[in-house]
């Protein structure tokens, strides 16, 4: 089926709602499932906002582009991605939602759900990098996913740290002239400083102001404690990053 525009129409109402039923009716009635808002809206857009995983189904089932962007430059996939709804997430990649971040590059789907930070965007980012997100993908507003992360602590972002660094994320990538260890530092973030630097982020990095970690924290404030204490990295620790680097984030799985 082609996309189409028309205003908010009944099939979006139906999407919105979660009513499976009278999706069946409409599209029975010969409603296209790509009809679009004046904004390129889909149903599919809809259903995935709202996490109703059974319409999005039917949709997809039925014909719905799974990869048709807003005027925004959203996905469905940003829209489920962005609210944590992980089971619309993994609807749309197993039926064929691009490799992540190519159809939307103004907002990646493993970018949104590692700003929001919430108890399921764990899942939804654990998803995307199954299916070749780039955890290194850089976006001029967001940066990379890890900075997207590197914002006030909630024990669902540790997580999110732990995954795309597991993933082979850079941690010293810097975007607008820092790195996530500054970008934690001038959070006062113990928790997530301690995360990256767990991970390989060098604390004597200088940012585009040259400025250390060190440099923008009182240094008796834990985070200045935290930066001042850790020391050179256990020979294990060494190792383990040494070879994380050199096998590469594409080959990280088969270790």
């Amino acid at each position: 089926m082609s996309d189409v525009e028309a205003d908010w129409s009944p099939i979006h109402d139906a999407a919105f709602n979660g009513n499976v039923l009278c999706l069946q009716r409409l599209m029975a009635q010969g409603m296209c499932v790509n009809l679009n808002t004046l904004d390129k809206v889909s149903p599919l857009h809809v259903a995935c906002r709202q996490g109703h995983t059974n319409c999005a189904k039917l949709l997809v089932e039925n014909g719905a582009n799974v990869n048709h962007t807003t005027v925004d430059g959203h996905t469905a996939l940003t829209e489920a991605s962005a609210r944590g709804h992980v089971t619309c997430v993994s609807l749309l990649l197993k039926h064929g939602a691009t490799p992540p971040g190519e159809t939307s590059p103004s907002s990646p789907p493993i970018h949104t759900a590692a700003a929001r930070g919430r108890s399921s965007h764990p899942e939804c980012i654990e998803a995307l990098v199954h299916c070749r997100a780039d955890v290194d993908q850089d976006i001029d507003s967001l940066g990379s996913p890890l900075h997207a992360i590197s914002n006030p602590t909630r024990s669902e972002k540790l997580h999110c740290i732990k995954i795309v660094n597991v993933a082979g994320a850079d941690a010293n990538k810097s975007t607008s002239g820092d790195s996530p260890l500054h970008i934690a530092a001038r959070l006062s973030s113990p928790e997530l400083v301690s995360a990256l630097l767990h991970y390989g982020a060098d604390r004597l990095l200088v940012n585009s102001e040259g400025k250390r970690c060190l440099d923008l924290v009182p240094p008796d404030s834990p985070v200045g404690r935290l930066l001042r204490e850790t020391g050179v990295s256990p020979l294990k620790q060494l190792c383990r990053l040494s070879i994380r680097k050199t096998v590469g984030k594409q080959r990280l799985g088969f270790l």
